[in-house]
């Protein structure tokens, strides 16, 4: 199904890398990573996807944010791994040279659109562990608008994973409660 090997040298990275983050709830952001890559094994998992492409899909749920929200670079990771997974990782990560934060999403898809499907999955399986209850303090235009994020992310990438798109899907439609 995929290599364990793969899998413990991604995950221990990642947690080097993320080793000082918390996710809102206050946990180590690994349980964030852990949560996307749980998402994606699973989705490996059902459509019976081949060894490679698997160790892809799920190195790059492991390291999905490394470029975004550490001092990890593309470089790095092209080093350390594979020019796959480095262009994975960085066509998942926002670029934050762009101003608003439809630009960077608008280019985040255009670049995902241009990798294979199990880097794709990675978007649909981070959008789905991001769907849960959201924080306290945010507005109802902001949960609204990520609620709009969510169906443009899946509109564009539904076509990367049935079983993924089908369970975003109930996670936009369950996160609606939460939207006046």
């Amino acid at each position: 199904m995929f290599s364990q090997d793969v899998y413990i040298k991604a995950l221990e990275y990642a947690a080097l890398a993320h080793a000082e983050q918390k996710t809102p709830k206050n946990l180590p952001y690994l349980a964030h990573v852990v949560s996307v890559t749980m998402e994606v094994i699973h989705a490996c998992e059902k459509s019976k996807m081949d060894e490679d492409k698997a160790n892809l899909a799920i190195s790059c749920a492991l390291l999905h944010d490394t470029i975004e929200d550490t001092k990890i670079t593309y470089d790095d990771l092209y080093v350390d791994f594979s020019e796959a997974i480095a262009n994975g990782v960085e066509a998942l990560s926002k670029d934050k040279s762009l101003q608003s934060k439809q630009e960077q999403m608008k280019k985040s898809i255009e670049m995902l659109l241009e990798q294979p499907y199990e880097v794709q999955m990675v978007k649909l399986a981070d959008r789905i562990t991001n769907l849960s209850t959201p924080p306290k303090h945010w507005e109802n235009d902001k949960k609204k608008a990520y609620l709009k994020e969510a169906s443009f992310i899946l509109s564009c990438l539904k076509n990367s994973n049935i079983y993924l798109s089908v369970r975003l899907e109930e996670k936009i439609e369950n996160y609606k409660q939460y939207c006046n």
